[in-house]
């Protein structure tokens, strides 16, 4: 079984081909973060013009590098949701003529099961079900993996997720983006100890995360800090952050193991390359002997790959789209796609 992945939620326009869901035949990323450091973060409109420039050769290269042609696939997979909604609707789009040209079944895929997906490629072994924490720019929850397309949302982020907090405190410490990659280099020189941060909690919902009063912290202490023309130690405030963003993450996802009686925990998103974040969780699994799987630093940002990987489970589990098929930017429940 051999699928072609698509991926164009944010600023990487990315492809790839995996056969019988786990092997990777190819995985293609043509990167736009250079071009979007020049104004500190990502510019949608800029975001979907590259797209438009770059998904044909991207394409044309995962097929080239797999030895593939678009006759040979079984499935094309895209993301449709969630996303930058210029940049997703050029990925579907691409897809949906491709799948019509080449009478191939278009397979709609969730970014979120994609990054949970893309620890499969590296683990084989990785079953579910399990607990996963997702951790990306836009998303943090604590999800119970049911089966390869059922899931569950047992805690979220009531305002900005963790990778959005340190985007936005690494530009206020004037690190260029993007910021998660930053605050991770610069904590390793710093000393968490220096600047105390909040540890902001949401009453009633144990599971659930809260990031902005964090944010707000952080970057009120650096503005307060020029007012009194005093100077920040950058390394430090941003060593305090990553301990404090880690401490929390580990925290739920420790509770929500508990609760849930789960022995086999996953990690997911661009923020489980963070070097703090896996010390903690290594630290809290060998405490209770829990298995911990995390994918390797190439695919914990956002790739085609664990699309195809998510694509090839869901055309098993006979998920499928037609012509019809949009792009939303807030997406549905990662729970509520079902075979038709």
């Amino acid at each position: 079984m051999l699928i072609l992945g698509i991926e164009s939620s944010c600023d990487e326009t990315a492809a790839a081909v995996v056969e019988d869901c786990t092997k990777l035949r190819s995985d293609v990323i043509a990167s736009q973060a250079m071009e979007h450091r020049l104004y500190g973060g990502v510019v949608p409109e800029l975001a979907s013009r590259r797209h438009c420039e770059n998904i044909l050769p991207t394409v044309e290269q995962a097929l080239s590098d797999a030895g593939v042609t678009a006759d040979e696939l079984d499935g094309i997979a895209v993301t449709y949701t969630p996303g930058l909604i210029g940049a997703l609707l050029v990925g579907v789009s691409f897809a949906k003529g491709l799948a019509l040209s080449a009478g191939k079944p278009l397979i709609p895929v969730h970014h979120i099961t994609g990054h949970i997906a893309a620890n499969y490629i590296a683990h084989p072994e990785l079953a579910p079900p399990y607990l996963c924490l997702v951790v990306s720019g836009g998303h943090t929850m604590l999800c119970e993996v049911k089966s390869h397309t059922e899931f569950l949302i047992l805690g979220t982020t009531r305002d900005d997720a963790a990778g959005e907090c340190f985007d936005k405190c690494a530009r206020v410490l004037g690190y260029p983006y993007p910021g998660g990659v930053q605050i991770d280099r610069a904590a390793q020189e710093g000393d968490p100890a220096k600047y105390p941060l909040p540890r902001p909690r949401v009453t009633g919902s144990e599971l659930d995360f809260s990031f902005s009063g964090l944010k707000t912290a952080v970057i009120n202490t650096v503005h307060h800090a020029g007012q009194l023309r005093e100077p920040v130690d950058a390394p430090s405030m941003a060593a305090a952050l990553q301990t404090t963003v880690a401490q929390i993450l580990t925290e739920k996802t420790e509770l929500a193991a508990q609760r849930t009686g789960y022995r086999t925990i996953a990690m997911a998103g661009g923020v489980s390359a963070n070097s703090g974040l896996r010390r903690t969780m290594e630290a809290m699994c060998k405490k209770h002997g829990y298995t911990l799987y995390a994918p390797p630093l190439s695919l914990c940002g956002d790739n085609a790959a664990m699309i195809a990987c998510q694509g090839s489970y869901n055309f098993l589990a006979g998920i499928r789209a037609d012509s019809s098929l949009n792009a939303y930017a807030t997406g549905t429940a990662i729970g509520e796609m079902k075979a038709q």
